[in-house]
Formats: C-alpha cells, structure tokens, sequence
C-alpha cells in the first residue's frame, strides 16, 4: 500500500505542473475548478503534495478566510492511488499545519461527503462562509446550480 511509503510536503515550484496535471483530470469531469497553472504558481505555498517513488500523486492546499477559519481545497489523487489513503494523509498535513497558524474551523465544498465524514466533517449550508461565495464562487459555472456540499470541522 503506498500510503505507508508516502510522504506528505509543502509543495515545491517545480511540483506545479504535477499538480496541474493532478487536478486538469478532476476538472475535466466537473468535480473541481480548473485551476491554471500560474494560478497554482501564485499559490505554491499553500498546497501540499504526496510523493510516492518521487513521483508527486496527490495534492491538496489551504486558503484562509480569516484568521480562524480556511478553507482545505483542490484535493485530488490520481486515479490509480484512489482508495488507499493518500487524500487523508493530505487532509491531515492540511489540518495540521491550519492548526499550527491558529485557525480553528476548517471547511470543504465537496463531491465526497462520506470522506469528509469519515474525517470529522459535519454537512454546514453555504450560506455560512460568504466570505467564500463572493470569492470563488462568482466565478464558477455551476454557481447557480451548485451541487458542492459544505463541510465544516472544528480544529
């Protein structure tokens, strides 16, 4: 099982064009945004990726609203690594490096409810993080048929 041979970090500049790679599969199905490479490149800092043999396999990142609460986005895996751990590893380095910066709720628009579930994620309406409607959502094509649910968790 990779995950025991996996290896979660801060990304790296050079670890763009993987994570572009990674997430062009899931917006490509409708499952996430299509996140442009130098939009990946202006937030570098803020994602974490899984490394497995040295091949990056799976990405998440972080982005705050306020100071106590941030929002885990863009986590993706590729397909032959689904199921084996890896999008919980990434949600943990998510949640722990929010815990260290002081936040203290944490949300997710998701596809996958039951896996946010699994991890201590309760169901919250939209309505909640405006801060995140006027930010993201203005721009997305399904903001007037939504079909994200919001998750939240206390840290």
């Amino acid at each position: 099982m990779p995950s025991a041979e996996t290896r979660v970090r801060n990304a790296r500049l050079a670890d763009a064009s993987a994570i572009s790679h990674i997430t062009a599969g899931y917006a490509g199905q409708g499952l996430m945004l299509k996140r442009p490479a130098e939009n990946i490149i202006e937030d570098i800092r803020n994602f974490f990726v899984a490394e497995y043999q040295e091949r990056v396999i799976g990405c998440c990142a972080i982005a705050f609203y306020t100071v106590r609460l941030a929002e885990i986005r863009s986590l993706a895996v590729l397909e032959e690594f689904k199921g084996t751990g890896i999008g919980r590893l990434l949600v943990k380095k998510a949640e722990q490096v929010l815990t260290e910066e002081g936040v203290r709720e944490v949300f997710v628009l998701t596809l996958n409810p039951g896996f946010f579930s699994s991890m201590g994620y309760s169901e919250i309406e939209k309505e909640y993080f405006p801060q995140k409607i006027w930010r993201d959502c203005t721009n997305c094509p399904k903001l007037m048929a939504c079909d994200e649910i919001a998750m939240v968790r206390k840290l």
